[in-house]
């Protein structure tokens, strides 16, 4: 087995958002040496001046992307660019490297479905197959032998920890599950755009992509894997004016009932053994205590009236949505310490 004592990582993609706090966290790993940052709008820069929280701490500077030159020397590389652009690079890589992309492009075990909702013919359907989705609360022991893992995104990674334990044990129906979700405007990417520039955002709230967003299929394909048959999610995202976070709550039909303490007996049961998600007894889910950090916290409430269970789930859509869960991963797949690398605590106030 491959001496993973140190571990050689590259981040493709080291300047947007999800890329900055690949490298923030991985600086600081004690068994990761940072190798290539590429950045193909901000080539030949030094990383400080990328990210200036960076400054003296990272010494890299950007480079173009050569996936030759990445495979010689990585064991680990990282994946932040757009969907679509990982697939066409990754077979270059080769067979040895192992890879963690935080877009889409892995994360669906059938390439029509990745065909339907991203519009695009998938460009490497031979290595769906030994991709796995990297959500370690559900498939941690196929990650630790993956070589390829499909980060998931900021938005199911909440979802997914609120609703799976409910689902796995079919207290709760299949059909008519709505997932309400909020983010912070970090969600959508370091690019400029109308849509996230201060003064639309400032002082306002509000849903987009309705019922069509392309989450919502990668949260069904999870329920219904843990359900053992289809699962049917309508799917509603806000935009806040906040920079990071993502508070969610999903309300589904209860199957029988069941009261408030064997609801949080179930999430209890779930993640006992779990590193990264703390299940609330008497507060609720707050995004300012899971700030800069890659816990999720999660709770549960009974709606006996209604015969609803909602629940909860608050992280921080840039590490546990993002670049702290694919280092998760990266632990996983090469024998570390699953929390090695991810231990701070979140930033409060």
């Amino acid at each position: 087995m491959y001496d993973y004592s140190m571990v050689r990582v590259s981040v493709v993609g080291a300047s947007g958002y999800g890329g900055g706090e690949l490298v923030r966290l991985l600086a600081a790993h004690p068994d990761c040496t940072l190798v290539h940052l590429t950045a193909e709008t901000r080539k030949g820069e030094p990383y400080g001046e990328v990210f200036p929280n960076l400054r003296g701490i990272v010494p890299h500077a950007t480079e173009e992307a050569d996936p030759a030159a990445i495979a010689a020397d990585s064991d680990v590389v990282f994946f932040a660019l757009p969907n679509g652009v990982p697939m066409t690079m990754a077979p270059a890589l080769g067979p040895r490297v192992k890879i963690v992309d935080l877009g889409a492009d892995f994360r669906f075990r059938d390439p029509a479905t990745y065909a339907a909702w991203y519009r695009a013919e998938h460009a490497a359907p031979g290595l769906l197959a030994e991709a796995v989705y990297g959500q370690p609360e559900l498939h941690r022991e196929a990650i630790r032998a993956a070589r390829i893992v499909g980060n998931p995104g900021c938005y199911p990674t909440a979802a997914l920890i609120a609703a799976a334990p409910f689902v796995r044990t079919g207290v709760v129906e299949r059909d008519g599950i709505v997932v309400d979700a909020k983010s912070g405007v970090s969600g959508a990417g370091r690019g400029v755009s109308a849509g996230t520039h201060f003064s639309e955002v400032n002082e306002n709230v509000r849903p987009y992509n309705v019922a069509a967003h392309r989450h919502a299929p990668e949260i069904e394909q999870e329920l219904a894997a843990l359900a053992g048959a289809p699962v049917t999610v309508t799917f509603v995202p806000h935009l806040i004016p906040m920079t990071r976070g993502i508070l969610t709550t999903v309300y589904m039909r209860l199957a029988h009932g069941l009261t408030a303490a064997e609801a949080e007996g179930v999430l209890r049961e779930a993640y006992a053994q779990e590193p990264f998600v703390r299940v609330l007894a008497g507060g609720l889910p707050q995004t300012k205590a899971t700030f800069g950090s890659n816990y999720c916290d999660v709770a549960v409430r009974v709606d006996a009236r209604a015969r609803l269970l909602i629940a909860m789930a608050a992280i921080d859509n840039l590490v546990k949505g993002a670049s702290g869960q694919a280092i998760q991963n990266m632990n996983l797949m090469c024998g570390l310490p699953e929390r090695c690398g991810l231990e701070g605590a979140p930033l409060y106030p």
